[in-house]
Order: C-alpha cells, then structure tokens, then sequence
C-alpha cells in the first residue's frame, strides 16, 4: 500500500502525466479519456513497484501506449508500420523475449508490444542476461496486462502457453508458439528458448515484411 505521502506524489505524478499526453495526443482524445488512462496505468503499475522513483516513468509510458492502441484500434491515429503482439502468462519471460528480438531485428519496421494474462511483478533477471548477450536492453521494460485494446490494435498476435486468455477478433493474424518456460530455468536453457525464438521471429518478420 502507497503511504499518504506517496498518494500525494500520485496525484502530482498523475497531473503532469495528464497534462503531457494531453497535449501529445490533442483532437484525439478528451481530457477524461487521458485521465482514465493515466489512473488505470496507476493502478496496475504501482502495487508491483519496486522503486518509486521510476514509477512516474513507467505510468506514463503505459498510459501512452493504452491511449495508442486505443486509437489505432478505433482508427483515430493510422498505423504506420505492422503491429505485433507477443503474449505468454506473465510477460517476465517468452513475450518480452520476443518482443525484444522482434523490435531488434526489424529494424523498427514493425511495432512490437508484449502482454500478459497474468503478469508479475518484474522481468525474469536470467531472461534480462541472456537478451544482454545479444546487445539488447530490457532494463527500461516491465510487465503489462493483456487488454482487449492491445490485441484489437495488433495485426499479428502471437500467444504462448496463455491458452485461452487471449481474445479472438476478426482480421487478425493468430500464431501460436511452443516455446519453453524459462521461469527457474538456468541462462544455458535460457539461452536456447533465445535461439529458439529468434528463428520463430525471423521467419515471421520475413512473412510479414518481405
């Protein structure tokens, strides 16, 4: 639980939060729908908080990216590249990897977002070294909850060992992947489910781009 101090801080937080994505996503969305934004982000960021003072951050780069695929969805913002979205239970592990090397290897030529059906509190640290081998950073990345408006906004969505979590719309790509949980699993595992995925992704980027 956020001390009376914290709440403070929320508030203060969450007004400059507002006021920024007010302006960035102006004639898109009202103030309400920035502010509902904003407090969702809140909620679901600031119990799993290890370190308050990135917290401010972290809110404000999740309410974004809510408000985002909330107007690509509604075709409010055009899409300018493909979307994937990558999905396993706890986004700690298999989708931020994926997510990761998807970001890497396209040379942004696609938009990557990962999700949970249950996430945890924080990115598995084994996944974290295995990905660092390979010249990519997960240090800014977390743990986000599946929305309907993530997959709704996705072009490709690709789900692993979430079973039914995901919902199912229309239009949309559906892939799933047998990948390994590397939850408890030591970095030479770790390192294989990488490689494993890395050829998965490689050869949908080639389906998707070429």
């Amino acid at each position: 639980m956020l001390n009376t101090d914290h709440q403070l801080d929320r508030d203060a937080v969450c007004q400059q939060v507002v006021a920024d994505l007010s302006y960035a996503f102006d004639g898109v969305f009202e103030t309400p729908m920035i502010e509902l934004a904003v407090r969702d982000a809140w909620e679901v960021l600031a119990p799993r908080s290890t370190i308050q003072t990135f917290l401010p951050v972290l809110v404000a780069r999740q309410a974004r990216e809510q408000l985002m695929a909330t107007a690509q969805a509604e075709g409010k913002v055009a899409k300018k590249v493909p979307e994937l979205l990558f999905v396993c239970v706890h986004n700690a592990g298999r989708s931020q990897m994926a997510a990761a090397l998807a970001e890497h290897l396209s040379a942004r030529r696609v938009h990557v977002r990962s999700a949970g059906s249950a996430p945890t509190g924080e990115i598995n640290p084994v996944v974290v070294e295995a990905l660092r081998e390979r010249g990519i950073a997960l240090e800014v990345a977390y743990p986000k909850p599946l929305t309907d408006t993530a997959v709704r906004a996705a072009d490709v969505i690709v789900t692993m060992g979430c079973g039914d979590a995901c919902p199912v719309f229309p239009g949309k790509r559906y892939e799933d992947w047998d990948v390994r949980d590397p939850s408890g699993q030591s970095i030479e595992v770790v390192r294989e489910i990488r490689d494993d995925l890395q050829a998965r992704v490689t050869t949908l980027l080639r389906e998707i781009l070429d």
